[in-house]
């Protein structure tokens, strides 16, 4: 199951690669790999107008015991977003913004990467991420 959890994590991982250039990544470790963003005037409005942290997770991708977990902040409280996900990677989400895969499905991770995209175009219209 790890060359499977590894061929999987590698593939997911290239979809936030695109992305680093425009976030700072998180150290590129073996099993966990993640871009951040900096914190917008709605994340900072929603946290009572105190800065918390300079920057916060928007999407990571980590290696666990019984699957691979690929982590989407911006779909969480983005109904519009979360409406439009097919059933087929439905059944892959635990809670509201991650999903689990055991194997690599290229149909899933291409709409993935779309949800992806998306998540962050509505994250910084939004003024969550800047």
């Amino acid at each position: 199951m790890e060359n499977e959890f590894d061929h999987v994590f590698i593939r997911l991982k290239e979809m936030l690669q695109k992305y680093s250039e425009a976030f700072p990544e998180k150290p590129d470790l073996n099993d966990k790999y993640g871009l951040y963003a900096k914190v917008g005037p709605a994340t900072l409005k929603a946290w009572g107008g105190k800065m918390k942290k300079p920057v916060m997770p928007i999407a990571w991708v980590e290696i666990g015991k019984a699957y691979v977990s690929y982590h989407l902040m911006g779909i969480y409280m983005n109904a519009k977003l979360q409406a439009s996900i097919s059933k087929e990677l439905k059944a892959r989400m635990q809670g509201k913004s991650c999903f689990n895969f055991k194997k690599a499905d290229e149909k899933l991770f291409a709409e993935l990467d779309q949800l992806t995209a998306k998540s962050i175009e509505d994250s910084r219209k939004t003024g969550f991420i800047l």
